[in-house]
């Protein structure tokens, strides 16, 4: 995962609501609050956030997003020998193979961060991912943590059942390569490029307890419909709607080539999405245990803003 740039939702966009908000603010906060606060963002922004996860929850998150690569990329390669007990064969390889790995650790790394605050905070979250072909990644995260052996009990926790999930993955009469509705939870294939932020606006609307975690892949961000979705922040209230967290995937390149967006210079990237009306911050890096820290520092930081969103336009 190169880089990422995760976007809390815009201030209130109506102007009267927005002067409440800084009055509201000020009178909950002492100055040194807000001067830390502000201070906080700063640093999350700047890719320089604090390192909030201890060393054995470090370890935990670092192994359960290992075991989700490993059953993503197996789905995607392999055909038999699902634990490599024996030396790996061409037999062992699918004749064809279907699903972008490329996409699939970056899914996989904000499943299990989005995993940690939900359980830490109570939160109620959707996780909507646009990549194309990201399939095995979410379908290994719902047969790690159960629910997918709950819903299909030949896909069983061990040998037999992983063997099962991955020569199903992309092959006939298995299940496709994208979130399909057959995946526990999916309301959004992500195949279909340029729909997963309109689909995010739309489950929270009316819905002020959900937070859509929306990721659009660097490749979908060039679709038009993926383009006019930035806008829908004009739409939401935080009055009565949940909130969006658009998390924007830069991996760098689509099927035919290089991305536009990671390959502009970041400054305008940031520009560009505070002009969509959003706070960007960046996760970025090549470490696993320094991103994971950088990551669990951005969303609570994050969180914490939605929630103070929500909490001033109530």
């Amino acid at each position: 995962m190169k880089k990422a740039a995760t976007e809390p939702p815009s201030r209130i966009p109506y102007p009267r609501l927005a002067a409440l908000t800084a009055r509201r603010g000020a009178a909950r906060r002492s100055p040194a609050q807000t001067t830390a606060a502000a201070s906080e963002k700063r640093r999350v922004e700047r890719g320089e956030g604090k390192s909030p996860l201890s060393s054995d929850l470090l370890k935990k998150l670092d192994a359960y997003w290992r075991a989700a690569n490993y059953l993503s990329v197996g789905q995607i390669y392999l055909y038999d020998n699902p634990l490599l007990k024996k030396p790996l064969k061409r037999e062992h390889i699918k004749p064809r193979l279907l699903g972008h790995w490329g996409t699939t650790p970056g899914l996989n790394f904000l499943y299990v961060h989005l995993n940690r605050v939900i359980n830490e905070q109570n939160l109620n979250v959707i996780y909507i991912t646009g990549p194309g072909h990201g399939g095995p990644g979410l379908v290994a995260n719902t047969y790690l943590e159960g629910s997918y052996s709950e819903l299909y009990p030949n896909i069983s926790q061990d040998e037999e059942g992983m063997q099962k999930l991955f020569k199903q993955f992309s092959f006939p009469g298995g299940i496709p390569s994208h979130v399909a509705p057959e995946t526990p939870g999916s309301i959004h294939e992500g195949g279909e490029l340029g729909y997963a932020l309109a689909h995010a606006y739309g489950a929270v609307f009316d819905n002020p307890d959900l937070i859509a975690a929306c990721v659009v892949g660097d490749g979908e961000a060039e679709t038009g419909p993926l383009a006019t979705s930035w806008h829908a922040n004009k739409f939401l209230n935080p009055v009565r709607d949940g909130a969006v967290l658009p998390v924007l995937h830069l991996n760098g390149y689509k099927i035919a080539g290089p991305t536009v967006l990671a390959r502009i210079p970041k400054e305008e990237l940031d520009a560009l999405l505070r002009g969509y009306g959003y706070r960007p911050c960046f996760v970025e890096g090549a470490e696993p245990a320094e991103m994971h820290q950088l990551m669990a520092a951005t969303l609570d930081v994050v969180i914490a803003d939605i929630k103070t969103i929500q909490y001033d336009g109530r």
